[in-house]
């Protein structure tokens, strides 16, 4: 069994997931959009909102996405986590969410001996961002 986190933003998906795209260096599969649905049906959503995508980072991370009718874009349920393999990595990648967001709790050393943030980006979708340095050493 795998979790696939499903993310429904409100009409900004192609622009978040171009953000992450840059923040994680990771690539957008294929979109398929409202507009493109047989018969011409958008089911009232602007067609060139995003019906479906996916997105993928080094092929071990995986999330949709999609743009959601009406109120869907309640993010604030969920928290997507990474895990890091080095400082560095975990440093570079917060910086580049938290632009235009707000670092809930900016990275520090734990108790549980690793190094450990937490933000939610412009797009109001949270992240808690991981990196056990016990283990690497």
């Amino acid at each position: 069994m795998q979790l696939t986190p499903y993310i429904i933003f409100k009409g900004n998906c192609e622009e978040a997931l171009n953000f992450y795209a840059g923040a994680l260096g990771g690539a957008i599969g294929q979109i398929n959009r409202y507009g493109d649905i047989p018969g011409g049906d958008t089911h009232g959503q602007d067609p060139k909102w995003i019906m479906h995508t996916h997105f993928t980072v080094n092929g071990n991370v995986l999330f949709m996405a999609s743009d959601g009718p009406g109120d869907s874009n309640d993010s604030g349920m969920v928290s997507l986590s990474l895990n890091f393999p080095d400082q560095a990595s975990i440093q570079n990648v917060f910086s580049k969410l938290s632009e235009g967001g707000t670092a809930t709790m900016p990275l520090q050393d734990t108790f549980w001996g690793a190094t450990f943030g937490m933000l939610k980006d412009k797009y109001g979708i949270k992240w808690m961002l991981n990196y056990e340095k016990s283990k690497s050493q």
